[in-house]
C-alpha cells in the first residue's frame, strides 16, 4: 500500500521494487543510463522516445505519482531558457520555425538539449524519490568513492534543509513586516537578505564543525 511522502523533501515513501533496490546499483544504473542518453545523437528522436518509455516504466513500477515529480521538474527551467535562446544566438544556415527565422544548428541543439535535460532531470528525481539520502551516502561508500567527497556530499544533504529552514524563517519575518517583492526596487532588500543568509549559514557551519571536532571527529578521514 502506498504511503504518504515523508522525510526528505524529494523522497516519496512507498513499497516498490525500485525502492527496495540497493542504492549503489541504482546509482550505477542512473550513471549508465545518462551516459547512453548523452552519447545519443541529438536528432535520434525515436531512440529518445524509447528512453522516455523506459523511464516512464520505472516511474510506474516505483509507484511514485507523476503529480509528485512534475512540480519538481521546475528545476529544469534554466535549461529551458537557455535552449529557447540557442536558435537566435547560434550561427550557420537559417531556417523558418513558427514563422521566425532561426539558426538551423541552434534549433537542433536546442531540441537535443531540451530532450536530454528533461530525461536527465526526470531520472535524477526518480532516484531521489525512491532512495533515502542516507542510503545514497551508503551507496557512494560501497562504490568506493573518496572518503572526503562522500563526507562533503553527506554534509551538503544534511545542511541543505537547515539553510532552507533558515531562509523560510527570514521570508516569514520579512512578510510579517509588510514586505512584498513586487518590483525591482525591492531587489536591494533581497540582496541584503541573501547576504545575511550566507553569514548565518557560514556561522552555523563553523559551530557544527567545532561541535564535531569536540566529539572526536577526524577531518583527515578517520571515524569519530
Amino acid at each position: 500500500m502506498e504511503q504518504r511522502p515523508h522525510g526528505h523533501k524529494l523522497y516519496f515513501a512507498a513499497d516498490s521494487p525500485v525502492h527496495r533496490a540497493p542504492a549503489h546499483l541504482k546509482l550505477l544504473a542512473l550513471l549508465g543510463f545518462m551516459l547512453v542518453v548523452v552519447a545519443t545523437p541529438g536528432t535520434a528522436y525515436p531512440v529518445f522516445a524509447v528512453y522516455a518509455v523506459i523511464l516512464l516504466g520505472v516511474v510506474v513500477v516505483s509507484r511514485v505519482p507523476f503529480g509528485y515529480l512534475l512540480p519538481r521538474m521546475l528545476v529544469e527551467i534554466p535549461f529551458v531558457v537557455f535552449a529557447l535562446l540557442l536558435p537566435f544566438l547560434a550561427t550557420g544556415p537559417q531556417t523558418t520555425f513558427l514563422g521566425m527565422t532561426v539558426s538551423q544548428h541552434g534549433l537542433e541543439a536546442a531540441g537535443s538539449l531540451l530532450i536530454k535535460a528533461t530525461i536527465g532531470v526526470a531520472a535524477s528525481l526518480t532516484l531521489a524519490a525512491t532512495t533515502e539520502p542516507h542510503a545514497l551516502i551508503d551507496g557512494l561508500r560501497r562504490l568506493r568513492l573518496p572518503y572526503e567527497m562522500v563526507q562533503i556530499m553527506a554534509f551538503m544533504i544534511r545542511y541543505l534543509d537547515v539553510v532552507t529552514d533558515e531562509m523560510h524563517r527570514m521570508r516569514v519575518a520579512r512578510e510579517s513586516r509588510g514586505f512584498r517583492a513586487t518590483s525591482f526596487r525591492q531587489w536591494g532588500a533581497l540582496a541584503r537578505t541573501g547576504s545575511a543568509l550566507f553569514i548565518r549559514s557560514y556561522e552555523r557551519g563553523e559551530r557544527v564543525h567545532l561541535a564535531m571536532l569536540s566529539r572526536g571527529h577526524d577531518p583527515r578521514g578517520g571515524r569519530s
